[in-house]
């Protein structure tokens, strides 16, 4: 296995505890932080999704740009993140070793600030999602909801 197939499959892996985790947030929590310096869990839902819509484009066009815009309500939010996924899992599934190495370029407004082989940055990413998922995770309990099992159980789901 290729490091191309083994970041297909861990987006396979992964995909259903981040659906887990998104949908177990309380949409009427979205503003809640634990912390004035933490990002609320609508900015934290916001930020995996874009992610995601950004690494597709990457996976496409090799050419990714971060937008500031506002993020639309928690279930389009959900279903974005979802199709993008499975999307991104489609377009690296074709990908052969030349586009995985290939650079990509990755924007923020009209100043480039990365460019690097989109494998390494589709890893980025990926690493980046985790993270905020587990930022996410954190939240649930204070917001009032049960924490899904992810890689094991948790004291409110056994697992699956």
């Amino acid at each position: 296995m290729n490091d191309r197939d083994f970041f297909v499959q861990r987006q396979e892996a992964e995909l259903p505890a981040f659906l887990k985790v998104l949908r177990a947030i309380p949409a009427d929590q979205l503003s809640y932080k634990p912390h004035e310096r933490s990002p609320s869990a609508e900015q934290l839902v916001w930020t995996l999704t874009a992610e995601y819509e950004v690494c597709l484009t990457v996976a496409r066009d090799y050419r990714g740009e971060w937008s500031d815009i506002a993020p639309p309500p928690l279930a389009d939010m959900i279903s974005r993140f979802e199709r993008a996924a499975v999307e991104l899992r489609s377009e690296v599934s074709r990908m052969d070793d030349a586009g995985w190495t290939k650079p990509a370029k990755f924007f923020v407004g009209e100043k480039m600030v990365l460019e690097q082989a989109a494998g390494t940055f589709l890893w980025f990413i990926l690493f980046d999602a985790i993270h905020h998922r587990g930022q996410l995770s954190t939240y649930l309990r204070p917001m009032g909801a049960k924490v899904p099992a992810i890689y094991g159980p948790s004291a409110d789901e056994r697992g699956s």
